[in-house]
């Protein structure tokens, strides 16, 4: 297909409100080939958050199961690719809007550090709506790679993939723990922490929408990735960064640099390592707890399937911490327990303060854990 935008007056916005697929996939490359945009459609949403979404990223083409509809939208500058809703992980998500010459040195990067080679092929099983699943789809296109499509993860998807020749995938640490990962030759894991004990074919990423999925592997940046940590924040400049929200608005500095949010530090040799989001530190008694490291300890409890810890308003101490438990059945754990089991390894002032336990938690479509609805849900 080709990579050069097409000439014409006005440059469409597609809404893909399709499943990942083969629709999917061909839908992508016609818009490209034609110079528009796509913008994929969470397919998780209920109807009335996808009608919300459409409203605020205002599309001029929307594509359905049933028809492909033209409607009053906003068209895209010559040269978008792609429009991305972030993970809204935090908030309220944002439309970023990414350049297919953006989309273009993303591919090209990740391919390099990956030694991907003709006879590599992907399984893209991850939700086209977040940019780590969607770039699955356009580093193939761009590369040139064999592409297997599916509409979600699961064991079978993950599995009959590999028997069509698959050696690449993008999971999330969940889906790790379900599968064989000797079936293929690299396991991307974006999202959420990675598992400690993770297999040797697995390479950990770093990024966000705005840089158009993975910028730094295993710790290390991407060719033409520049990182820097100003007063312990990570910022970001590199070829792949986003052009603008789409309302236009752009965070990036007179430079080019875009600051991320995330607490990190980098080695004498440049690796780069994350604490956690700026907003998730948990200052209890004017001690500093990460909740990433506190979720570390609970989850290795035998009776533990999954966790998120947050930290609450509190009047004495600033904010406690908190935990929301999934505990496996036929089980039962009290607090008691579980701060003694935390105290076993971190110090006391890290052990939660208040367990909740919940069927489920509440995650992004990469896994991350929406900590703010599970601590907003304490009011309602």
């Amino acid at each position: 297909m080709s990579h050069e935008p097409y000439d014409k007056s006005v440059n469409e916005l597609v809404c893909i409100d399709l499943p990942s697929g083969p629709a999917f996939v061909d839908r992508l490359k016609k818009a490209w080939d034609e110079g528009d945009a796509v913008f994929p459609l969470d397919q998780r949403l209920p109807a009335v958050a996808k009608a919300t979404l459409i409203s605020a990223v205002s599309p001029t083409i929307i594509l359905s199961p049933h028809d492909e509809v033209r409607v009053a939208g906003s068209h895209v500058a010559s040269g978008d690719a792609i429009v991305v809703a972030t993970s809204g992980s935090t908030g309220n998500p944002k439309a970023v809007v990414l350049t297919l010459d953006a989309v273009i040195a993303s591919a090209a990067a990740t391919s390099n550090r990956l030694q991907v080679s003709q006879d590599d092929a992907w399984l893209a099983c991850l939700p086209p709506s977040h940019v780590g699943g969607l770039s699955v789809i356009t580093r193939s296109l761009i590369m040139g790679n064999r592409l297997i499509a599916v509409p979600s993860f699961t064991e079978a998807n993950y599995e009959d993939a590999a028997k069509e020749g698959a050696t690449l995938v993008s999971l999330v640490a969940t889906a790790l723990q379900r599968v064989d990962p000797s079936l293929y030759r690299i396991i991307v894991l974006g999202g959420s922490k990675p598992p400690t004990n993770r297999p040797a074919n697995t390479v950990t990423t770093y990024g966000m929408t705005e840089t158009g999925s993975g910028v730094v592997y295993d710790g290390v940046p991407l060719n033409n990735v520049e990182i820097e940590v100003r007063e312990k924040v990570v910022f970001i400049r590199c070829p792949m960064m986003f052009r603008c929200y789409r309302d236009g608005s752009s965070p990036l500095d007179s430079q080019g640099w875009f600051r991320t949010g995330d607490i990190g530090s980098l080695s004498t040799d440049g690796v780069l390592s994350i604490e956690g989001r700026e907003g998730d530190l948990i200052i209890t008694g004017g001690e500093n707890v990460w909740p990433e490291v506190v979720e570390s300890a609970i989850i290795s409890h035998a009776y533990v399937r999954d966790v998120c810890v947050a930290g609450v308003p509190d009047p004495q101490w600033g904010h406690s911490v908190h935990a929301w438990i999934v505990i496996s059945s036929d089980n039962t754990l009290t607090l008691d327990e579980l701060r003694g089991h935390v105290k076993e390894t971190l110090p006391a002032y890290c052990a939660p303060q208040q367990v909740h336990f919940v069927e489920n938690i509440p995650r992004t479509a990469i896994g991350k854990p929406q900590r703010a609805s599970l601590v907003a849900s304490l009011n309602t």
